[in-house]
């Protein structure tokens, strides 16, 4: 791929931001340590086989987690969890973002964050180089949703609701 110019860069930005996205926590464990990020670039691949994909930032390090532990956990939060949102995207000074969350797990030991509308349990089945990031494919091995709620929505650099 040939570097982009600093003038297309800040336009692609602006025309990404355009995009409106549910927001998530991908969150892996390795050697009896976790760690999560906020993350927004998550889709649903296929139902049978149960497929999702993600994309994390090179060199970050939910990434170095989900790379070594070959697992994650999706959590996909409701609109009341924009503190949490916030503190997994590095927007609060903490030494473990885990540290007042309550979590859960399922088969793969990833945390999954209670609250969530809904949580995906996922093993790593292939990556692709991207770039600045890794794409993740994963087979989700468990799934749990837990009815009703408002999803917390991103778009131009806010959190929005849906509104019937």
């Amino acid at each position: 791929m040939n570097k982009i110019s600093p003038a297309f860069s800040e336009e692609l930005r602006a025309t990404m931001r355009a995009w409106s996205a549910g927001v998530t926590v991908v969150a892996a464990a390795h050697e009896g340590e976790r760690h999560g990020m906020t993350v927004n670039s998550f889709t649903s691949i296929s139902l049978d086989p149960a497929t999702v994909s993600i994309s994390l930032q090179t060199g970050s390090r939910t990434h170095e987690f989900v790379s070594k532990s070959r697992a994650f956990g999706l959590t996909m939060l409701s609109a009341q969890q924009v503190e949490i949102s916030d503190l997994f995207a590095g927007r609060a000074e903490t030494s473990d973002r885990f540290a007042d969350i309550q979590t859960e797990t399922l088969v793969t030991g990833s945390p999954l964050i209670a609250g969530g509308l809904a949580w995906l349990d996922c093993r790593v089945v292939q990556t692709f180089d991207a770039g600045m990031k890794t794409l993740f494919i994963a087979e989700v091995v468990a799934a749990r949703s837990f009815g009703e709620g408002e999803p917390l929505i991103y778009h131009d650099r806010q959190y929005w609701k849906l509104s019937k």
